[in-house]
């Protein structure tokens, strides 16, 4: 064959797209989900015209596509977010489990719950923080989730109310507050708390203000309430300290559950229970819908 007769067929090959690769990375690329490890870096960013910070921990061999959950931990009064990341351990479950851990930091040290006008704007800070680590990193919308320690439970309280479209669950240790009313969905709520606790009494009251008012019983019962739950209180009293109540038959599934600690004081347990393993499985069965 001539190739002048060949050259017809040369052209049309070439036109074609080459035949794919088995071998090959057929991935995006980085920049369509970009999210590398992260050890424990502070990120700053603007929020209602003050300068914020926060703690990101992305744990090690992540996909470059992979979507992650992402455990919100906040400190306790007087706290700070490193301090709060050495108490609850969660970066070091994050290593292993493969969730992303972002540590917030209150301005001065202290949450503004109850809201209290001219403080920081601490729900917008932390919707500023999603919005931050969203546009820099693949983390899974649906899988967000709020904890904190003594005020930083109250804060991740107020969280579940303001927030409720954003974040799946909560579990605030030594915390719990129901700050209600809250509008949207049925939110999955997990207490921890010690009946010795004498800075937030589990029974309420003292001398905190507003900061603590009601007892513990009844914010769980507002929760309850919110997420349409059966009236009646289911109990669980195994052997040792720790005791379960709960409330069944929620909208949506959102269970409504309390880890009570006999003889437990105010402090985030690690040998009681072990309330950082807890809440992550606690975490793990819910997501939004």
């Amino acid at each position: 064959m001539r190739l002048s007769s060949l050259t017809p067929l040369l052209l049309a090959l070439c036109a074609l797209p080459p035949l794919a690769n088995a071998n090959a990375n057929t991935e995006a690329p980085a920049s369509a989900c970009s999210l590398s490890p992260v050890a424990s870096e502070m990120r700053e960013l603007t929020s209602g015209g003050r300068t914020r910070t926060y703690r990101l921990f992305v744990p090690p061999l992540v996909g470059r596509r992979a979507t992650l959950p992402l455990v919100l931990d906040l400190h306790g009064s007087g706290g700070d977010a490193a301090g709060q990341a050495r108490t609850s351990g969660f970066e070091a479950l994050a290593a292993r489990e493969g969730f992303a851990v972002a540590s917030l930091q209150a301005e001065g040290s202290r949450w503004n719950v109850p809201v209290t006008a001219g403080r920081a704007d601490d729900v917008q800070y932390v919707s500023d923080v999603l919005d931050h680590i969203a546009s820099r990193s693949c983390i899974d919308s649906a899988r967000i989730y709020a904890t904190g320690f003594s005020g930083g439970g109250r804060m991740s309280s107020l969280l579940g109310c303001r927030l409720n479209h954003r974040i799946a669950a909560i579990a605030p240790v030594g915390g719990l507050r129901w700050t209600g009313p809250c509008p949207g969905r049925a939110l999955p709520v997990l207490g921890v708390h010690g009946l010795a606790d004498l800075t937030n009494a589990y029974e309420g009251g003292g001398d905190r203000g507003g900061e603590w008012v009601d007892s513990v019983p009844q914010a769980l019962a507002g929760w309850a309430t919110h997420n349409r739950c059966q009236p009646k209180l289911a109990q669980e009293d195994p052997p040792g300290p720790s005791h379960t109540v709960r409330y069944t038959g929620c909208a949506g599934g959102a269970e409504v559950r309390l880890l009570r600690i006999d003889g437990m004081g105010h402090i985030w347990p690690r040998t009681e229970i072990d309330a950082t393993h807890t809440i992550w499985q606690f975490f793990k069965d819910h997501s939004l819908q």
